[in-house]
C-alpha cells in the first residue's frame, strides 16, 4: 500500500488510540484526528499548485508540521526531501539544486542559527517576491516557501496559509489525486553521505519505507498499546523510518 492508504487504514480500524502526542504542546492527536490533519495538509500543499513527483524540503527539528508533512505529502504524491538541521548555507544550497526542490518548508531558527536568514543569502529575490512566485538564478526550480512559526516573512507562505488552503480544493480532486499513487512511486528523499564528498540523495519508494518500518516494529514486537519516545531526529532515516513510520505500521503511538 502507499504510506497515505497505510494511514487512512489504522485510522479507520483503530480511531481514538493516540497517534501521537506532543506533552510541551498539550498537543494529542488520535489515529483518526492525526488522519484528518494529515488529509487537511495535504489538500493544502495542492492548493499551493504542487504536483504530484513534485520535491517539498523539509528544514526543521522534530515539530508536529514536519509529523504531518511526512505522512500528507504521502497522500497527495510530493516527494519528501530531508534537510539536515545542522546544515548552513553552502550544504543548504547544494540540496536545494541537486534534489530539484520545488518548495521549502522550514522554522525560523535552530539554536543560534537563523534559518530565515541564511535562505535570504542564498535567495536575496525572496524579499521582492511574492509568495509562490519566487524567482531565482541560482536555484531556478524553487518557487515556494513555507514558514513555521507565528511571523510573517516577505516572500512566503505560513503553515496557516496551507492549512486554510486545503478549502479550495474539492474531496473529488483530492481523492483522485490520492487514488493515482502507487507504492513503487518514489515518496522520499534522503541526503546521507561518507566521509568524503557532497551527501547523494537516496530514492525511496512507499513499498521501501513501509515494509523497512514494518519489519522493525515486528522485531520490536510493537502492537498498539506501545508508546515510542523518538528523540532522534526526523530527517534521518532511524527518526522518520524505524520511528515514525515503524509506529503507523504497527499503530502505535
Amino acid at each position: 500500500c502507499t504510506i497515505g492508504q497505510l494511514l487512512r487504514e489504522k485510522a479507520e480500524s483503530q480511531p481514538d488510540i493516540d497517534a501521537c502526542v506532543y506533552p510541551d504542546r498539550k498537543l494529542r492527536y488520535s489515529y483518526k484526528q492525526f488522519n484528518e490533519v494529515c488529509e487537511k495538509a495535504a489538500k493544502g500543499f495542492m492548493s499551493l499548485g504542487i504536483e504530484k513527483g513534485e520535491h517539498v524540503a523539509i528544514w526543521a527539528t522534530n515539530t508536529p508540521e514536519w509529523l504531518i508533512t511526512q505522512f500528507s505529502t504521502g497522500k497527495m504524491g510530493a516527494v519528501l526531501v530531508t534537510v539536515n538541521t545542522n546544515y548552513r548555507a553552502k550544504e543548504l544550497e547544494f540540496l536545494l539544486k541537486q534534489s530539484d526542490s520545488t518548495t521549502l518548508i522550514l522554522m525560523e531558527s535552530f539554536k543560534t542559527h537563523s534559518y530565515i536568514e541564511t535562505l535570504y543569502k542564498i535567495v536575496p529575490e525572496l524579499r521582492g517576491a511574492e509568495p509562490g512566485k519566487l524567482i531565482s538564478p541560482k536555484l531556478p526550480n524553487l518557487k515556494n516557501i513555507i514558514v513555521l512559526g507565528e511571523k510573517r516573512y516577505p516572500g512566503t507562505f505560513s503553515w496557516d496559509d496551507v492549512m486554510e488552503g486545503s478549502g479550495r480544493i474539492s474531496d473529488d480532486v483530492y481523492l483522485e489525486r490520492y487514488n493515482s499513487l502507487h507504492p513503487g512511486d518514489v515518496i522520499n528523499m534522503q541526503y546521507t553521505s561518507g566521509t568524503t564528498g557532497f551527501p547523494k540523495g537516496v530514492m525511496l519508494t512507499h513499498h521501501n519505507i513501509i515494509n523497512n518500518a514494518r519489519n522493525i516494529a515486528a522485531c520490536m514486537n510493537l502492537g498498539n498499546h506501545d508508546r515510542m519516545c523518538i528523540p532522534v531526529p526526523f530527517f534521518h532515516c532511524f527518526g522518520c523510518v524505524l520511528g515514525t513510520m515503524a509506529c503507523v505500521t504497527a499503530g502505535s503511538t
